[in-house]
């Protein structure tokens, strides 16, 4: 694991796209396809924003969620709708968004569809991860119904989860196809979750998800 400190989030938002775009045009010239895995939520928006207008090949680039919660992609709650808004746009509207929402489906049935779909993109070129104060990752939730299996060697490459407290379902790739991917990347803000990184790095992965993908991950750290 390698930290990278920045001093400010705007700073780290220019220094992670720089880097992404570096290791996309990387594969690029090795590959015919890439695939990328990216987060939802607030923290990878100005990434997302900056990354949109780098000039590559985006037409050969396949991208997907880590995580989405289950509600059609024009719902707020979407983090498709949020790849949409922000990252799949200029440049990168080229690129070719591999959706997990199955209309009138529940999440379990949604996920054994698609699972299979994701087989082509497997190993991922690139994975860009948050984390959260719990040390959740994805939709990884320490002790969640259904993260234990998504945990699993074995598990379909997209799973089915019910944070707890949480009305909506989630999907979520698993710990394995994180782990799997050939260049690993980690944002994280502020002293918390700093300090909840170290602790994950003592326990084992069913208490702190974030440390089954760990190995040669990049860590980007922000006040």
């Amino acid at each position: 694991m390698k930290i990278i400190e920045y001093a400010d989030r705007e700073l780290l938002a220019m220094g992670v796209t720089d880097i992404l775009a570096s290791a996309l045009r990387e594969a690029l010239s090795h590959n015919d396809v890439v695939s990328i895995a990216v987060p939802g939520g607030t923290t990878p928006g100005p990434i997302f924003d900056l990354l949109s207008a780098v000039d590559l090949h985006w037409d050969r680039v396949r991208v997907m969620l880590t995580d989405e919660r289950w509600v059609p992609e024009d719902d707020a709650q979407s983090n498709t709708k949020l790849l949409k808004e922000r990252l799949l746009i200029g440049k990168a509207a080229a690129a070719t968004l591999i959706p997990f929402y199955r209309p009138d489906k529940t999440a379990a049935e949604g996920c054994a569809e698609v699972a299979d779909t994701l087989k082509p993109q497997m190993p991922l070129s690139l994975l860009v991860l948050g984390m959260g104060a719990d040390m959740h990752t994805a939709s990884l939730f320490p002790g969640a119904p259904g993260v234990q299996a998504a945990m699993a060697a074995d598990a379909p490459l997209l799973c089915p989860v019910q944070p707890q407290g949480q009305k909506i379902e989630r999907v979520t790739l698993p710990a394995h196809a994180l782990e799997g991917a050939l260049d690993k990347h980690l944002i994280i803000f502020g002293d918390e979750k700093r300090a909840a990184l170290k602790r994950a790095q003592t326990l084992p992965d069913q208490e702190a998800p974030i440390a089954a993908v760990l190995s040669g991950i990049t860590v980007h750290w922000a006040e």
